[in-house]
């Protein structure tokens, strides 16, 4: 039991490592060369650094002092932990990267790419249970009074209001903009990361052959299928509702089964943003 726990640690840290080491290439090679503040602590180092001359790297780990403290009082010194090791391989490694310089000058290429690659090492240090500091730990706290709200969205809100800043700092509205572009890239690909691609088809099919619709979908695409009872108001006729979820590169098999069973059926395709259960997501599994 205590060897499969060091084992869970060795592979939290590595996996903290490695994407830290992804959110600083971000920072160094694609967003700070091209004045691009895509919010955060992050973004307010970015804007000190070209006030006052200090390091990105230096700032970033200055500026996570309180927002630990914070995070030491609502988490507990174990969440903190692993959180300053996070913070630490940023700073290094963003201030070890920064002479390197800008991998590209074009400021739409490098907010794309900054923004994919800060907002992945973002999401997997996420779910190696730690955070990168900073706003992370201000939308932790937030996360548990407004659960209903994902983290990319809050990340999103915040974000915008600092990188707004940046046009006052740079004295330029085109690095707003750009910014912009870095922000909304990464509340996509973080949701994406912490959430996965799993947006589904949520199917309800009304029809005088549910058995043989039922029988071709549990054989042909393999899939779970589940009879809810219904009635119809006009007939007062007994029904069989069959209900069915799946990802959607399948939704168009079950389509053409519908159509070839019953051209007649009533049914009702909707989307299915999170699905838990098996061949999913974990419904015991601990929301980020």
């Amino acid at each position: 039991m205590e060897s499969r726990g060091i084992r869970k640690k060795l592979k939290n840290y590595t996996m903290i490592t490695l994407a830290a080491v992804v959110y600083a290439a971000g920072v160094s090679l694609f967003l700070d060369p091209n004045n691009l503040a895509p919010g955060g602590v992050t973004g307010i180092a970015i804007l000190i650094g070209r006030l006052t001359g200090l390091g990105t790297g230096m700032l970033i780990l200055l500026l996570n002092v309180p927002l630990l403290l914070l995070g030491i009082w609502k988490f507990g010194w174990k969440f903190i932990l692993s959180t300053f090791y996070a913070i630490f391989v940023i700073s290094a490694a963003t201030d070890i990267l920064a002479p390197v310089g800008a991998v590209t000058e074009e400021p739409i290429l490098a907010a794309a790419a900054g923004g994919a690659l800060t907002a992945a090492g973002l999401g997997f240090v996420f779910r190696a249970g730690a955070t990168t500091g900073g706003m992370d730990i201000v939308i932790k706290v937030l996360r548990i009074r407004y659960p209903h709200i994902r983290t990319g969205s809050l990340f999103l809100i915040t974000d915008v209001m600092i990188a707004s800043m940046s046009g006052f700092v740079f004295g330029n509205v085109d690095v707003v903009l750009y910014a912009l572009i870095a922000i909304f890239v990464m509340s996509y690909v973080l949701d994406l990361v912490l959430y996965g691609a799993d947006e589904a088809k949520l199917f309800y099919i009304v029809s005088d052959s549910p058995e043989k619709i039922a029988e071709r979908i549990l054989g042909e695409i393999d899939l779970g299928v589940t009879y809810l009872e219904g009635k119809g108001a006009y007939s007062s006729q007994n029904k069989k509702v069959i209900m069915c979820v799946t990802r959607k590169q399948q939704a168009p098999g079950i389509e053409q089964i519908v159509k070839e069973e019953d051209p007649g059926a009533f049914m009702i395709i909707t989307g299915a943003s999170e699905i838990y259960g098996e061949g999913y997501k974990n419904i015991f599994a601990e929301k980020i």
